[in-house]
């Protein structure tokens, strides 16, 4: 596109831009899959854990980890001309929880990464999405070392409706994250249009 016109005399596309939340436990990995496909550089709000954090911090499982993320992680993605999503990672331990509410505020639909060795680390991202009727898939970050789990055992293991995808990933990589992203935005729309052809009949 050169100066507002794109090539062959076609009118610019107005992309439609949508918000897309990345939830989960501490440890999972939400900052490393926005950073892997975010276009622009991400916007991280980590800090050091420290000693004083010790007693509410469960570092458990992930000993190596040496910060945390206290506001959000915001990052963009162009999956289509027409569409770009913007990606609102969401804080993992229980003390920033009070932010969930204004940064779920007119988001699309959600992903909530999962860590099959720390699964019930996501029970309360699933709890929160489902209360509050926001359409969202499971991603299960396919750690190095970890044992891998069919999706149907996941889903169990979470109690999920049979309508919620379970999607394995690697939030490291570009390409595998585009797919859980995409997975979001067509279960996300196929919810909406459940829910209009309900209220309807």
């Amino acid at each position: 596109m050169i100066f507002g016109r794109s090539e062959r005399g076609k009118p610019p596309v107005e992309p439609v831009t949508l918000k897309i939340l990345v939830a989960g436990g501490f440890g999972v990995g939400k900052t490393t899959l926005v950073g892997a496909v975010s276009e622009i550089r991400p916007l991280r709000t980590e800090e050091l854990l420290t000693e004083a954090g010790r007693p509410v911090d469960d570092t458990s499982g992930v000993e190596g980890k040496h910060t945390t993320t206290v506001a959000m992680d915001f990052g963009r993605i162009t999956l289509r001309e027409d569409l770009v999503l913007y990606l609102f990672g969401t804080p993992g331990q229980e003390r920033f929880w009070f932010m969930w509410d204004e940064l779920s505020e007119g988001a699309l639909g959600a992903v909530v990464l999962a860590d099959t060795r720390r699964l019930e680390d996501c029970f309360a991202a699933v709890d929160y999405f489902e209360r509050r009727s926001i359409p969202f898939v499971v991603g299960v970050n396919c750690f190095e070392g970890a044992v891998r789990y069919p999706q149907d055992a996941v889903r169990q293991a979470l109690d999920l409706d049979e309508d919620v995808p379970v999607l394995l990933c690697d939030a490291r990589d570009r390409a595998s994250v585009k797919e859980v992203l995409i997975g979001v935005v067509e279960h996300a729309m196929a919810y909406a249009a459940e829910r209009r052809q309900t209220i309807t009949t």
